[in-house]
């Protein structure tokens, strides 16, 4: 049987609209049923608060369970490999945070690339570190504590949480900025670094505010500055470190990725899904309570910022010549 010329241009313009609204139908359906979303990071920690809080209304809004994950090793390594070997049907998230672009360049061998096998999703929340000594370092100020160090070479414990961690690599881009010459001295963690640094057994952390707020209030510890571009809503009245280093900045931005090849129907959903999450009042709010401020933007903006913070930590760890443990 011949077909007319009209019928068979009705049957091809038919044929190739079939992926499109195939991909769209996919959208339309997501989720049908539970999605994970993976970090690195121990649960009960900053990363696994804000997943839960970014995975709660995920659920209220679009009707399925969203289930973080929680699978700590390697730096966050671990969870991004999970993440990137997953289908690509939008069940399986990442948290993307700093930690993920230090470690992109930190670690050899790992058989993923960041960059090319997690697709940005959403950004969610940046938040940074701030620069404090222990009370009995004569250092009121950046430009004193500098003064201090280069009268000092050598002499000055700069602690973390470990090697590679975000307080680290904060730490040695104030060297390479600054050509001070510290001491570092990694710890398992934040928690035992802030016990040696409140006893006077190292004398500069550049730590979460969270984690150190506190005891600045208190004064058992003396913030310098805080590592943000701008300043701190918590303390107002800190300078940053680039009033007196200009061009330092160093903080960690946390947002979620899928793995490569998520259909991009489903990504744009989650993307303004999350990004009317970070509209609201209330979620606000709960991300001050975490040390951070909201980052709204399209999965574009969110892969430029994953790929310029994994090449200017690159540069960092490159210098200071780090090796992970």
């Amino acid at each position: 049987m011949k077909l007319s010329r009209r019928k068979f241009l009705h049957l091809v313009v038919g044929a190739a609209a079939m992926p499109a609204m195939s991909r769209i139908a996919r959208a339309a359906a997501y989720p049908s049923r539970p999605t994970r979303i993976f970090h690195g990071l121990p649960a009960g920690g900053a990363v696994d608060l804000l997943a839960r809080v970014i995975g709660q209304w995920l659920q209220e809004r679009l009707g399925q369970p969203f289930l973080v994950v929680s699978r700590p090793g390697a730096n966050g390594n671990l969870a991004t490999e999970a993440v990137v070997r997953a289908p690509p049907d939008g069940y399986t998230l990442l948290m993307v945070s700093g930690s993920s672009a230090i470690s992109a360049t930190l670690y050899h061998g790992l058989g993923f690339n960041l960059i090319r096998d997690i697709a940005p999703v959403a950004s969610i929340m940046r938040s940074g570190n701030v620069m404090v000594v222990n009370p009995s370092l004569p250092a009121k100020t950046v430009s004193e504590f500098l003064a201090y160090v280069r009268a000092n070479p050598g002499k000055v414990n700069m602690a973390s949480g470990g090697i590679g961690s975000a307080a680290h690599v904060a730490g040695e881009l104030f060297q390479m900025m600054s050509g001070a010459n510290m001491t570092h001295v990694p710890y398992r963690g934040v928690p035992p670094a802030l016990n040696d640094l409140l006893g006077g057994q190292v004398e500069v952390m550049f730590s979460n505010l969270p984690a150190t707020i506190e005891h600045i209030r208190t004064g058992r510890l003396r913030a310098l500055a805080v590592t943000t571009a701008t300043r701190s809503e918590a303390l107002p009245d800190l300078p940053t470190v680039a009033e007196f280093l200009p061009g330092y900045e160093a903080s960690i931005f946390y947002g979620v990725g899928a793995p490569k090849g998520t259909p991009a129907e489903i990504v744009g959903k989650l993307n303004r899904e999350i990004n009317a999450a970070l509209s609201e009042p209330g979620t606000v709010t709960r991300l001050a309570e975490l040390g951070g401020a909201v980052l709204t933007g399209t999965p574009a903006e969110f892969g430029k910022l994953v790929a310029d913070e994994t090449e200017k930590w690159g540069k960092v760890i490159k210098f200071a010549g780090i090796k992970p443990e």
